[in-house]
């Protein structure tokens, strides 16, 4: 199975393949540097195919997290609208977006029901994309409707990566050549 990484190159004063993220060259009692171990850790990296701060983490592992994330949104978003002007409309849209969100996140947690989950999720983002967008076109005023448009096109986004990572059948990549 195909996984999602994300890589951060860090540069040092020793190349970031002969060294370990967090320890670093010092200066030694002598004034000159200190590269012990530093024979044993090239030695140990070569095993290694990846350097620097990397995300393991699969697309269909976050999409829960987003998911309530963007429902506890909208829900606090419709709440407050509705505290500060009233508007029943904000309240309606939050409790239904919070509910679809909810629905998302508890079918994207099991591994058989995750691109129904994908799926509502992804319905739901694009609902509320168009929702702010046209309340965006007709207001003309660009808070609250153009930031909760781009955070609704960021999650409409990434559900439709994790939509097609999770119903897309894994193509197999081979390795690359070795370091040494």
């Amino acid at each position: 199975m195909a996984s999602f990484a994300l890589t951060l190159h860090i540069p040092s004063v020793v190349s970031v393949r002969n060294t370990k993220l967090g320890r670093s060259v010092s200066d030694g009692p002598e004034g000159g540097r200190n590269w012990s171990g530093l024979a044993k850790l090239s030695e140990k990296s070569k095993s290694r195919r990846g350097y620097g701060l990397v995300c393991k983490a699969e697309l269909s592992e976050l999409a829960p997290v987003v998911s309530a994330g963007y429902g506890v949104l909208l829900l606090g978003g419709g709440l407050f609208a509705y505290s500060k002007s009233g508007s029943k409309g904000s309240l309606f849209g939050g409790l239904t977006g919070s509910v679809l969100m909810a629905s998302a996140y508890f079918l994207t947690k099991s591994p058989e029901t995750r691109v129904l989950g994908d799926i509502i999720g992804l319905g739901s983002a694009f609902l509320f994309a168009s929702v702010f967008g046209v309340r965006l076109a007709s207001s003309r005023k660009p808070v609250p409707s153009g930031p909760l448009l781009l955070l609704s096109i960021a999650i409409l986004s990434f559900f439709v990566m994790a939509y097609m990572h999770d119903s897309l059948p894994a193509i197999p990549i081979p390795d690359p050549l070795p370091l040494s």
